[in-house]
């Protein structure tokens, strides 16, 4: 099981080191041998996984190094026995995250992402926010014209974004009622709100109501158009 150098023994070894007690060293190691940034992920970073999650309970680092290998887990690595191999760990993994959510931890937001990952909701774990300054850029499923959806301190709204004059000709959103969330997005709605983040359960509540388009006034679902245009392809 190769890393992102090439090595097959070198990972065991550090994997040992950090299992014996924290050793920074041998974690930032880890961390630039199992996985790079833009996505990239090594057959190594699956194989590691297991020992990372029973590591987890007790170690933040190694908690965040399973997160970071399964929001990858998604993309173009070849490896889908060996993720496949993980299931038990990843099942192990999901229940650990959601207790330390629910301690109201300063990581929530990371923990959520990796928790979305962790629940083979690749895309939502890649794009979600704070909702203190996000925004997310669609086509009108009716004119095509591109609609910015912002959410966040700044409003609520969906826009034309003009180069010169911002955002142009606002239309509040409309949010999805609680009782009318469903799959993912009742889940995200549900645990923000059990664990008392306000903000981020009345953004989720946004991005999966629905918008008006500035130019043809059409209505449309925010969260399933936003979803389709920017699904990746994978091989």
């Amino acid at each position: 099981m190769h890393d992102c150098r090439g090595d097959v023994d070198r990972v065991p070894a550090l994997l040992e080191r950090v299992e014996l007690g924290d050793n920074a060293d041998a974690w930032e190691e880890l961390g630039y041998r199992l996985a790079l940034e833009h996505d990239l992920v090594f057959p190594a970073g699956f194989a590691a996984l297991p020992r990372l999650v029973r590591l987890a309970s007790r170690s933040a680092r190694a908690r965040g190094l399973a997160g970071t290998i399964l929001r990858r887990a998604a993309g173009h690595h070849g490896c889908d026995d060996l993720l496949a191999d993980c299931a038990d760990a990843i099942a192990e993994f999901r229940e650990l995250l959601d207790r330390h959510l629910q301690s109201r931890p300063a990581d929530y937001l990371a923990t959520f992402l990796d928790l979305l990952a962790a629940k083979e909701e690749y895309h939502w774990s890649a794009v979600l926010g704070d909702f203190t300054d996000d925004f997310y850029h669609l086509a009108c499923p009716h004119c095509a014209v591109e609609v910015t959806i912002a959410i966040g301190n700044h409003g609520r709204y969906s826009a034309v974004r003009d180069w010169h004059l911002g955002d142009v000709d606002r239309r509040g959103l409309l949010p999805a009622s609680s009782e009318k969330l469903s799959s993912i997005g009742r889940w995200m709605h549900e645990t923000a709100v059990r664990d008392g983040h306000e903000a981020l359960a009345d953004g989720v509540a946004h991005l999966f109501g629905r918008a008006e388009c500035p130019q043809c006034a059409s209505v449309f679902n925010i969260a399933d158009e936003y979803t389709s245009a920017n699904r990746p392809v994978l091989l």
